[in-house]
């Protein structure tokens, strides 16, 4: 599969490219600035061994399967401007959490309840899913880490959410289907409840685990 990662060169990016590579995925890393995002990936595929591409956002959504958006909230919108001509009818996952700094420990819903939701509104004809708000960065980028977290899925098209939950098991973690797309809303909430937990119990990377499943 060939996904490409808007934004890929940051954390979340980077520690998911590399693991998709690793599991066999053509991976593209976009960046704002083509060069930075050729020579990211390129920096990557040497660290950990595998084969990435690397340009601006434009060519990472070019021929991608599945597009990731990996950028922060404050860029949320405009990149979704830029790139809804050449979104339609594609995969979409929308790892963003609508966080407003310095009051990261605080829910803080956008305008349309939800990053996911306001994607999907922006991007007629696109499949939009809602996952991976809950997984470290660090632990992400630390191929050998075996991470202990569920990963919740949600959306409105059944057969999306199928593809994410394949994509999320190839990361070495397991999917959780939870629902339609407007329950990103709670997705993306419970984040910075996450992060509370983080300073309060001096952890660096809380996550979430659904128990009672076989």
């Amino acid at each position: 599969m060939r996904i490409g990662l808007v934004g890929g060169t940051g954390r979340e990016g980077r520690g998911l490219g590399a693991r998709w590579a690793r599991a066999g995925h053509t991976v593209v890393l976009g960046s704002r600035d083509a060069v930075r995002g050729r020579e990211r990936a390129g920096e990557l595929s040497a660290r950990y061994g595998v084969d990435m591409l690397g340009g601006d956002n434009e060519h990472a959504v070019a021929g991608a399967d599945v597009v990731v958006l990996c950028v922060p909230y404050s860029a949320h919108r405009e990149t979704l401007d830029q790139l809804a001509p050449s979104l339609g009818g594609r995969v979409v996952l929308d790892i963003t959490v609508p966080l407003r700094p310095p009051a990261v420990t605080r829910v803080s819903l956008p305008d349309g309840n939800a990053a996911a939701l306001e994607a999907a509104a922006a991007l007629p004809g696109a499949r939009v899913v809602a996952a991976l708000h809950h997984v470290s960065s660090a632990h992400l980028e630390d191929l050998d880490h075996v991470i202990d977290c569920d990963v919740l899925v949600c959306g409105d098209d059944p057969a999306a959410r199928e593809v994410i939950a394949s994509l999320v098991r190839d990361l070495g973690l397991r999917p959780v289907d939870a629902g339609v797309l407007d329950n990103a809303i709670a997705l993306e909430a419970l984040t910075p409840v996450l992060l509370h937990v983080n300073r309060h119990y001096k952890v660096k990377a809380a996550g979430v685990r659904i128990t009672g499943l076989s």
